[in-house]
């Protein structure tokens, strides 16, 4: 069997290796993407956040399947975990904050309307930027030197900026921000466990257990939160993955049906097309050819 061809990076183009707590980086955008024509193709980085700040340019991210244009002045967000890539147009001019998702997760732990900063992709306007650039200017010094109160000022302006990038997530999607319920840190738990076994095709019993709730309680909480059943969730994963290795890998469609754990490929195949509207064979033609 052929192993997937989708990158997990630490940094793009960097050998996955195993980061600090507290790990933070920043770089100017062309320092990777000049070198490859302003191409950064599809990877993923399992424990890396990452906030670009566009400052004049454009081009297209793709997030999973999904494109988004990228119009400057804009921030970008991309959480850890998701494929994806960019086509920059040539000499686009931004900065790249890297955190590590145990650093984002502490941060939370004492704010937690930080939670939804990195949510999901985004592409999010800025109609002012002086504070952006400033802020992300001056943490690229304190990174650089070492000085007295170094941690706290880098802390400080880290702080900040996730506080500017609240407020233009929250307006850019038109909602507030309220601290999760015992519903949601269940659900969110439920989600972490996905994560880890989808490709075992555990049960939804298997799931509660492993959350220590009734599988009743597990059904209330994600109809409450996600809108959907535990089933569905688990479902919905294993196709994410489906579609990342059709559009991403150099499986077959056998191969991709045993790596997620089916025993056959015909039934796979029939639950993709249930699930997609087509099946893995035009999928990955077409959504191919569409990037």
């Amino acid at each position: 069997m052929q192993t997937t061809v989708i990158p997990n990076f630490f940094l793009y183009g960097e050998a996955p290796r195993l980061v600090d707590d507290r790990f933070l980086h920043m770089e100017a955008l062309d320092d990777r993407s000049r070198p490859s024509d302003w191409i950064i193709r599809a990877h993923a980085h399992a424990n890396l956040n990452h906030l670009f700040h566009i400052t004049s340019g454009g081009g297209v991210m793709r997030a999973e399947t999904e494109d988004l244009a990228i119009e400057a002045p804009c921030l970008l967000l991309m959480p850890a975990g998701i494929v994806h890539g960019f086509a920059f147009e040539a000499e686009t001019v931004g900065t790249v904050l890297t955190l590590s998702d145990a650093y984002l997760r502490e941060l939370v732990r004492r704010e937690r309307e930080f939670a939804p900063v990195f949510e999901a992709p985004a592409m999010i306007p800025i109609a002012d930027q002086r504070f952006m650039s400033f802020s992300l200017d001056r943490l690229s010094r304190e990174l650089a030197w070492m000085a007295p109160g170094r941690s706290a000022a880098i802390e400080a302006l880290l702080v900040g900026i996730l506080v500017e990038a609240l407020r233009l997530t929250r307006d850019d999607r038109g909602r507030s921000v309220a601290a999760p319920g015992p519903q949601a840190l269940l659900v969110a738990r439920f989600r972490a466990l996905i994560e880890e076994r989808y490709r075992s095709h555990a049960g939804v019993d298997d799931y509660a257990r492993a959350c220590h709730v009734s599988p009743k309680r597990l059904r209330a909480a994600c109809q409450r939160i996600a809108g959907a059943a535990p089933a569905r969730l688990i479902q919905s994963r294993l196709m994410l993955e489906a579609r990342r290795l059709l559009l991403y890998s150099d499986m077959t469609i056998a191969e991709t049906a045993y790596y997620l754990g089916f025993d056959d490929p015909a039934y796979f195949s029939r639950l993709f097309a249930r699930e997609a509207g087509v099946s893995p064979r035009t999928f990955r033609r077409e959504a191919g050819s569409a990037r």
